[in-house]
């Protein structure tokens, strides 16, 4: 027994000797880790006092410790002292800092849940986009041990800034008052996420969802039926070639991108695995959420479990508890299971069943226990399962609206990313009402700038976004809805007329259902959706510059490009027979020919065509001359009649006439064009942004206005049943029968109303059909005899008229939708009245 005790005693003096060795190299590591530079974000100021806020206006929750605060700090003194001796080799726990007045809080006592009132932080990434946003980071002091205060919510709010302890506290304070199941853990995390070093991580903006391959969706089968034999055709084997050409290819891109992160590794660091860090975890279950992952307070991104980033967790604890991690964290958190009920991987502070009492590991072993000494245990565990967490003692945290959309520490926040420099600013704080900007560079030194995308906010003009290509000098503006021309997207080089321009609409919005359309100095391409003569594109060539005609919506004396070809395409009209159906009509202005391609038939293999010619003007006699043959034509299949020449000659004259409206299209899309260049430039030269959603000033005074003209404009409502009622000879009381015929009077008058209103609409609709079909075969029958404005007036009645036309179609269909839920609420509306609800109760 000597011996063993002797041998015990010379093992314990080496660990001794062990654990002062590994101290001190642990002293000297950080020595000479604080003498490095650490990356610290640009709006943080490390030079904040916090010794001097004023603390004389806090509450007396903040300066003092109530009863039962002062009983939980005493058992977590307690329980301190029985984790430091079951895991004498294992760092202090973050228990009791003290806080902004210098006293000593339980930690789960400053989580304090609270419920904002705005939808945007109802969502754990809109709680941890806020928080990142808002707060500016500082560094622990030491980046091996936790702080050793831990300030209120409110009070990190106030100031804007704080430690990751202080992020996620917050941070878990708003999801739990969300409705998440939400904890703060205390751990350890690699010197990128301890730091908020992001230069070697890709910008969220630039990332790319991973596509899951189709192959690995298939399922191999033992048995399966012996496929036939392989008869490949030339082409087919170039394709598969090909295809293994692509994918050696890839392969070979990601060799290179794999030997590129190599190079691009960070320094080793020689606090790896000991740097404090906290963050949040949000466990699966409450609020829909289907797999627990973390939350880094830093950044407001999620992560896996398994991230390796995060090296090991010491504790966690929310507003009712607190645990300690029991798991081994040699594989980082990879391993660790988050049963926060499970005893073995987790020991909890205040015991939350009625679980049967355990001794201390090796107690029931220890026979220098006495039995006045398992009393004691025993009442102790009694007091742990009885005792309840006190509540927070943080005042109630309150974000105001002007808070909420200013966000950033100074309004502006900055973070360098790997090729990529991402800054945002508050809304309304720019002159154009920038809000964010994205930076893409060359090289990891951020001086090549290879691209720029810009978002904007509350700007009159609808710019959303803009997109600037530095090598090409190509920008792309994006738009929402609601722009004056219903612009979706306009990409270009200058704002300049005749050059390269693709300007994409908002084509529900246009009575033209215009989708797109390209521009350049030699063509414009113009591609439609949804158009009841199934017209899909329309492609206008110009040949150079020359004579000056008038355009309409332009200045006199406009230099135009000629017109040298109009082609239209369109989709298969299936009311038509295919070699009947038009699928693409070319105007050749400079050969006077018109070229018809139909629909290809089902069983053919060529499509019908037909060449019409038009009447030469000869200068010299002033006379029309005729070619031999107006049309050449050729049938698919078997022709069972033949055309006669009368219908080619009709045919002919339909399509002149169509090709001089067509010209004037193209015309007016020219025009429209060098509007909206015009306004865009306008647009740019003077940006007028409009009231912010949350200017609650702005609000009130419109509010009061409202209320100021509806007080003098205010009138009595009128009686709907006074006429019935006088008619009746209605004197306060009334019968069951005379209730019934009131109210089957006044539904019935009502049905007239709303019947009357949809044939008011229908006349409408009907008499603008007549009044545009009567204007075309007016043009049709003068169009010789008309001027080029006349002309001009005529297309801007008919372009009018069409779109006055749908808004009535649209009004017509949206009331006849509406009328019978109108009838059946003004049908409950009389049951709720009190003049008939006696009656009408139950009738």
């Amino acid at each position: 027994m000597e011996v063993l005790e002797e041998k015990e005693e010379e093992q314990r003096e080496e660990e001794e000797l062990k654990g002062l060795e590994a101290s001190a190299e642990l002293q000297d590591v950080e020595t000479k880790v604080s003498g490095e530079q650490v990356c610290i974000p640009s709006d943080a100021s490390s030079d904040f006092d916090w010794s001097a806020i004023d603390t004389s206006q806090f509450p007396s929750s903040y300066k003092t410790n109530s009863l039962k605060e002062k009983k939980l700090l005493q058992m977590a003194d307690h329980f301190l002292k029985q984790y430091t001796y079951l895991y004498p080799e294992r760092n202090p726990l973050f228990l009791y800092p003290v806080n902004e007045c210098g006293v000593q809080k339980f930690v789960s006592t400053t989580v304090r849940p609270t419920l904002v009132p705005y939808v945007e932080l109802y969502s754990w990434d809109g709680c941890a986009s806020f928080v990142s946003d808002y707060l500016a980071m500082e560094p622990l002091k030491s980046p091996i041990t936790p702080p050793s205060s831990l300030y209120s919510p409110t009070t990190i709010l106030k100031y804007q800034r704080g430690n990751c302890f202080d992020f996620s506290v917050l941070l878990c304070s708003l999801l739990i008052g969300a409705g998440y199941d939400a904890y703060c853990v205390h751990g350890y995390a690699t010197r990128e996420m301890c730091t908020l070093d992001e230069t070697l991580e890709l910008c969220p903006l630039l990332r790319k969802p991973q596509d899951v391959p189709k192959e690995e969706m298939k399922k191999s089968s033992k048995y399966t039926v012996k496929p036939p034999l392989d008869l490949q055709y030339q082409s087919e084997l170039q394709q598969e070639a090909q295809k293994k050409a692509e994918t050696e290819a890839v392969q070979k891109s990601k060799e290179t991108e794999e030997k590129i992160m190599e190079v691009e590794k960070p320094e080793r660091d020689p606090l790896h695995g000991l740097r404090v860090h906290a963050w949040v975890l949000v466990l699966s279950g409450k609020r829909d959420v289907p797999k627990t992952f973390f939350i880094n307070p830093f950044t407001g991104r999620s992560h896996s479990t398994t991230d390796e980033h995060f090296l090991g967790i010491e504790s966690v604890w929310n507003h009712r508890n607190y645990w300690v991690n029991k798991q081994d964290c040699w594989n980082g958190c990879k391993d660790l299971t988050f049963d926060l009920g499970d005893a073995v991987c987790w020991e909890i502070m205040l015991s939350e069943s009625n679980e049967p009492l355990q001794l201390l590991p090796g107690a029931e072993e220890n026979e220098d226990l006495s039995d006045r000494d398992i009393d004691d245990l025993v009442e102790e565990k009694k007091l742990y399962m009885s005792f309840d967490m006190p509540l927070s003692w943080v005042a109630l945290i309150q974000i105001s609206p002007r808070e909420l959309e200013t966000r950033y520490f100074q309004g502006r926040k900055v973070i360098l990313y790997k090729k990529a420099k991402l800054e945002k600013w508050a809304p309304n704080l720019n002159g154009n009402g920038l809000v964010k900007r994205l930076t893409i560079y060359a090289d990891l030194d951020r001086t090549e700038v290879v691209e720029v995308r810009e978002w904007f906010k509350n700007r009159e003009d609808m710019l959303d976004m803009r997109q600037v290509n530095k090598q090409t000098q190509l920008t792309t503006d994006y738009f929402s809805p609601g722009h004056l021309f219903h612009l979706k997207a306009h990409t270009y080089t200058l704002l300049e007329p005749e050059t390269e321009h693709t300007m994409e609409f908002y084509n529900e919005a246009r009575a033209d259902d215009l989708q797109k359309r390209v521009e350049n100095a030699t063509e414009i391409i113009e591609y439609f959706v949804g158009r009841d003569d199934f017209l899909h594109t329309r492609h206008a060539e110009f040949g150079k510059s020359g004579e000056e005609t008038h355009l309409a919506g332009t200045r006199a004396g406009t230099r135009s490009r000629p017109i040298v070809q109009i082609k239209e395409c369109f989709h298969r009209n299936l009311e038509k027979p295919a070699d009947e159906d038009v699928a693409e009509c070319i105007f050749l202005l400079t050969e006077q020919k018109i070229h018809l391609r139909y629909h290809l038939k089902d069983e053919c293999f060529t499509a019908s065509t037909k060449d019409l010619f038009k009447a030469v003007r000869d200068r010299k006699a002033k006379s029309m001359t005729t070619t031999p043959k107006i049309c050449i034509s050729y049938q698919a299949g078997s022709s069972e009649k033949e055309e006669k020449l009368l219908h080619n000659y009709k045919l002919l004259q339909n399509l002149t006439t169509e090709e001089k409206w067509l010209k004037r299209k193209v015309r007016q899309s020219e025009a429209e064009v060098l509007n909206i260049l015009k306004i865009r430039k306008n647009e740019e030269m003077a940006v007028q942004l409009s009231a912010s959603n949350y200017d609650t000033e702005t609000d009130e005074e419109r509010r009061q206005e409202h209320e100021a003209m509806k007080s003098t404009k205010e009138e009595p409502d009128m009686d709907y049943l006074a006429p019935f009622l006088i008619q009746l000879g209605y004197k306060g009381k009334m019968t069951k029968e005379q209730a019934l015929h009131i109210r089957d009077e006044c539904l019935a008058a009502y049905k007239r109303r709303l019947l009357n209103k949809v044939k008011i609409i229908q006349a409408r609709y009907e008499k603008a059909v007549e009044e545009l079909r009567e204007k075309e075969q007016w043009f049709q029958e003068n169009q010789s005899r008309l001027s080029a404005e006349e002309e001009e007036d005529f297309l801007a009645y008919c372009s009018e008229a069409m779109f006055r036309i749908r808004i009535t179609v649209q009004r017509l269909n949206s009331y006849k939708q509406m009328a019978p839920q109108k009838y059946f609420a003004f049908q409950e509306k009389l049951h709720m009245d009190p003049r008939l609800a006696e009656h009408l109760g139950h009738a």
